[in-house]
């Protein structure tokens, strides 16, 4: 099977190690993989509220948003070389503390040229993590855990999300507060995996291929990243807006967009726990039509709030789940530092899923009213379509 004659030493972490060192290590994991949702989340509505703060236009807060994306491009091309030459503990270590320190370094410098620099180091930095910590949670896993161990991953990120927006509601966007909470988790996260009773896997072989040759190797997996990263980034921007148009008052159109988090939360670990009883890729496909239907059900359901809630409840669990799932098949199938090149890949199309689903929302949204669910539920019976053609062919 490909990927699996690659050698590596230290890929996994053996389910009778000590109870202690386990707790630890996916203590250190769960908290590298809220880090990445924390410092993407934290990080988009903070500096886009200093600019405008500052008089900048809306075309510069877009521009330098976009260097959050060059910053995965670069890591994605070059990530799977350090990994084998640096080791994943050291990388991770690295890329807490350049969250941290750009981080503060933003109220500090003050100077629009630099913000640009600041922004490409933190993409540079949340790809290290986006991307290592798939790779850590998988080597913690045994394939009859595997689905288990990718959902708690994908609930940390979920709850990294979460934290960003009430971060900003406790704290404010102004001066140094938010940016220094921030910098002071992912400090505590960076002491966390330094200590030496967090286990790490070690590759040994450099990795060989760009991310095009990896995205070859896993298109379904690939589509899966793209389809998680427009509709979490989609819903969080827009949800709210068209529940708005829809007659809902503001306060409770924005609970909308936390429903659907905690349904993403929450039901990860039912969903990984289906993941490892029954075949993972029919799952995917029934979790994606799940998705589509109930998108289509949004105009209905949201004259009731109740049912609004419910819906939304799981709907952010079911498309959430088809990463998850996705990420366990790549888990199953790819090892060594092929792995790391696939999830490298992973991370770079999930930046491109997060740009262009925001945009083709808007446009849905201008066309239609109801553009958001149509848009939503496109997209899920589309991906779900390319799953079955696929046939028996897993990733």
């Amino acid at each position: 099977m490909a990927g699996q004659s690659r050698k590596h030493r230290g890929g996994g972490v053996n389910e009778s190690s000590p109870g202690a060192s386990l707790l630890f290590s996916r203590g250190a994991v769960i908290a590298t993989a809220t880090m990445f949702g924390l410092t993407y989340s934290l990080s988009a509505g903070l500096i886009a509220f200093s600019l405008v703060q500052q008089g900048r236009s809306e075309a510069l807060i877009g521009a330098n948003a976009a260097m959050h994306a060059v910053g995965v491009l670069v890591v994605a091309v070059c990530l799977p070389r350090f990994v084998a030459a640096y080791g994943i503990r050291r990388l991770v270590i690295i890329a807490l503390g350049t969250a941290a320190t750009v981080l503060a370094s933003f109220p500090a410098l003050p100077f629009i040229v630099l913000w640009f620099v600041l922004r490409l180091m933190l993409g540079m930095a949340s790809e290290t993590l986006f991307v290592l910590s798939e790779v850590w949670t998988n080597s913690l896993s045994s394939e009859s855990t595997r689905a288990r161990a990718m959902a708690t991953y994908t609930a940390a990120l979920s709850i990294g999300f979460a934290l960003g927006p009430i971060i900003l509601s406790l704290v404010g966007t102004s001066g140094f507060a938010p940016y220094l909470v921030g910098a002071g988790i992912a400090l505590a996260a960076a002491a966390l995996v330094a200590s030496p009773k967090v286990q790490v896997p070690v590759f040994d072989e450099p990795v060989t291929g760009s991310p095009l040759r990896f995205m070859r190797l896993a298109p379904v997996a690939i589509s899966a990243t793209m389809l998680n990263a427009a509709l979490e980034t989609s819903g969080l921007s827009f949800l709210a807006i068209y529940a708005v148009n829809l007659g809902w008052p503001e306060a409770d159109a924005t609970r909308l967009m936390s429903v659907m988090m905690i349904g993403a939360i929450m039901l990860q670990l039912p969903i990984g726990w289906l993941g490892d009883t029954i075949d993972r890729i029919t799952l995917v496909v029934a979790l994606a039509m799940i998705a589509a239907l109930g998108a289509l059900a949004w105009p209905f359901a949201l004259g009731s709030p109740w049912l609004t809630y419910g819906l939304l409840f799981i709907w952010g669990g079911a498309f959430v789940g088809i990463y998850t799932l996705m990420l366990s098949v790549v888990g199953s199938r790819f090892k060594g530092t092929e792995l790391v090149g696939i999830y490298a890949a992973m991370g770079l199309m999930w930046g491109l899923g997060a740009l262009l689903g925001p945009l083709i929302a808007g446009f849905a949204m201008e066309w239609s009213r109801n553009g958001l669910a149509f848009f939503a539920a496109a997209v899920c019976a589309t991906f779900a379509a390319f799953v079955v053609t696929r046939g028996k062919r897993p990733t």
